[in-house]
Parts: structure tokens; sequence; C-alpha cells
């Protein structure tokens, strides 16, 4: 169950887990250019056979990476065909896979100045907690990507510093730091808004901008569909709605766990006005029936369906490595009725918040209850 989703929960916990602790973050998002197609074939070569594959199966992966060429056609006319003696071919699904294993002894070099990371095929987050009156920061991140971008060039990879960012979350919303990197005569710069892996992340963690930027893209697409609506039926507008729009809101939304209503908002309105446009209904009509009909849980919901659908996945063993020291199995010190009811240990006063996106967040009630308790409560959607 690697994704997108699992990647960013994993670094997002990490920012929010620093920032109850009263530490500010760093979060540096690496661009590389054309990062698949500069793979080198006799370094991956290498790398495959110090990692012990050899014989038959290192000369399959040969056969596979070498031999290929390519074609350019242009107003009819075909050039010649080249061979290509760099990268791994996009879209196959040895290409991420042989393309991580290539960059792994970067890990090493991130690790030596103290940063974590996380990649998700060639998109690579740096992530690193510090104390806010600490002035060192800046130099290691000049440091540290100045020895990044050194390990690219060995690599024949380019680290694309125009094009890389940086997101500085602070312990408190009054704290300001003011970072200047300069690395090769670039500069750069921290911003407010970064997007990661398809996701808006803002440097308060708000999700806001991430929001908006759904809202915004549903309701273009809504308009789309109500033009074409009076020759559509309702089935086809219903598959079409849930293809365009309500995957849309499904996206990540498991970060967007233990935020107020009032975030959340635009996002439930996008799925009212999504009925009613399958149902063909005016737009003051009453929802609720609407999505009773069509089998959708509200926007709320279906966070809270998420959150507990991975955390279930987490505790018996189906979800990624790095996700399992997020959760906890509630542990008691004699045996009770509630042993055996698959409940969760509470996080401490001091990470309460930090760990509300795999928790549900409402009340100490809710947080003591049973994933299938708060199945119950949502199933009359389903």
């Amino acid at each position: 169950m690697h994704s997108t989703e699992t990647a960013l929960l994993s670094v997002t916990e990490a920012l929010k887990t620093a920032r109850a602790a009263g530490q500010s973050s760093v979060l540096i998002l690496l661009d590389l250019s054309a990062a698949f197609d500069t793979v080198n074939h006799d370094f991956l070569l290498t790398i495959l056979s110090n990692m012990g594959i050899s014989d038959n199966a290192l000369s399959w992966f040969r056969s596979y990476l070498t031999g290929r060429s390519f074609r350019v056609s242009w107003q009819g006319r075909l050039s010649p065909a080249h061979l290509l003696p760099t990268g791994v071919p996009q879209g196959s699904v040895l290409g991420p896979l042989l393309f991580l294993i290539y960059t792994t002894s970067l890990g090493r070099v991130i690790r030596s100045h103290g940063f974590s990371y996380h990649c998700f095929a060639d998109d690579t987050q740096l992530y690193l907690s510090f104390s806010p009156d600490d002035h060192s920061i800046s130099a290691r991140i000049s440091q540290c990507l100045s020895d990044i971008s050194a390990w690219m060039k060995e690599h024949h990879l380019q680290l694309n510093l125009s094009k890389t960012e940086l997101l500085v979350i602070p312990a408190k919303p009054s704290i300001q730091h003011n970072f200047a990197i300069t690395i090769d005569s670039l500069s750069l710069s921290p911003t407010k808004v970064a997007r990661n892996l398809g996701v808006m992340v803002d440097d308060q963690l708000l999700f806001t901008h991430h929001v908006a930027s759904v809202a915004r893209s549903c309701r273009f697409a809504l308009y789309n569909i109500g033009k074409i609506r009076p020759f559509l039926t309702q089935q086809a507008t219903q598959l079409l709605v849930q293809a365009v729009v309500i995957s849309r809101l499904d996206y990540c939304n498991a970060l967007l766990t233990g935020l107020p209503a009032c975030v959340v908002k635009p996002l439930q309105m996008i799925q009212n006005a999504a009925a009613r446009l399958v149902f063909n209904q005016p737009k003051r009509a009453h929802v609720t029936p609407l999505l009773i009909e069509l089998h959708w849980l509200p926007v709320a919901a279906r966070i809270k369906y998420k959150v507990l659908t991975i955390a279930y996945k987490v505790m018996t063993v189906q979800a990624p490595s790095y996700l399992h020291s997020l959760l906890k199995a509630y542990a008691t010190s004699r045996p009770l009725r509630s042993s055996n009811e698959r409940r969760l240990a509470l996080p401490n006063k001091h990470s309460h918040k930090a760990i509300q996106t795999v928790l549900i967040q409402s009340s100490p009630m809710v947080e003591q209850t049973t994933f299938h308790y708060q199945i119950r409560r949502i199933s009359r959607y389903l």
C-alpha cells in the first residue's frame, strides 16, 4: 500500500510531532531534471551486481536496459534511429524501482548532515527539525544541498536548484525564520506554500491552500459536466462525476483529519453540488437523501473512513513499515474485557496534537472507541 498518501502522512506526521515538541522544521523538495532519462547503465549494473544480482539475472537486466533506441517524427518525416546509452523506461513497472536502486547511496549523503528523507520515485523530500534559536541551520542546509549536487553530478544526474523548494515550518506562528541559502551562485528562498506529490503544503500545515485548490478544480469540472448534462443519463453522469470530481476529493484526504470543519466545508459544498448534478436537482434541493441514494459518505466521514482504513492496515501489518511507529496497540496492565477490542493507545498530552492525522480527534471518548464502532456510525451511507 505504498502511495503518495502514505508518503505524505509519514512526512507531515514527523513535522507535526516536531512542532508539538516546540521545534521548527525545514522541508526541502528536490527537483531533478529528466531524472529517469539520465540514469547511467554501467553505474546501475554495477550497483545491481554489488547487491548480489549476478549471472542470468544480471544478464537479463543488461539486456533490458541496453539496445534501446528512439526516433523523432516531425511533419511526416522520420529521423534516423539513435541508441539510448542512458535512462530507464518511463511508465514501466521496473522504471521507478531501478531509479530508487540507482539512488540508494544518496541516503548516506543526506543522513550524514542529520536530515531525514523520504523518496517516492524521483521525488525526494528532505526534512530536519531544530530548535527555533539554532542559527546554524542555513549553513547545514547549504552544505547538505552542495553535497547532494556533487553526488548527482558524479552519478550523471542533474539537481535543478531553480525548481527545488524550501518550506520552513515554525514552532509557533509568531516565530519568523529568515534563511538565506546560496548554492552554486543560485539562491534558495523559503516559500509559504509548496506542491508536494500533488498536495499543496503550507508552512502552518493547515492545508487551506490545498482545499482551495481542490475545490477550484472540482468546480471547473462540474461546470464542464453541467454543460453536457442534458445529453447524459443519470448513470453516466454518476460515473463521470465519481471519476473526475469525487476522486479528487478523496486524494490524500487523510491529511485533512483533525482540521476545523470550516476548512473542509468547501469540499462538502463540492460534493453536494456533484450529488445535485447527478440527479439534476436545483441548487437548494436537500442533499442528504441524494448522498444516501448514491452511497456517498459525506466528506468528513470519508476522511474518517480513510484514516480508519489506514490505521487498520497498520495494525494488521498491511501498510508500509514507515507508518508502524505512528500507532501503538493499547495494552492493559491486567486482563480486562477491553483487552481484545483492538483499541489504540492514546498519545500523551505533549504529542496529542501531533498525531491527530492518524487518530480520530473529536473527544477522548471517541478516541478510545474501536474501529468497528467508528465504522458503524457511518455505515448508514454505505
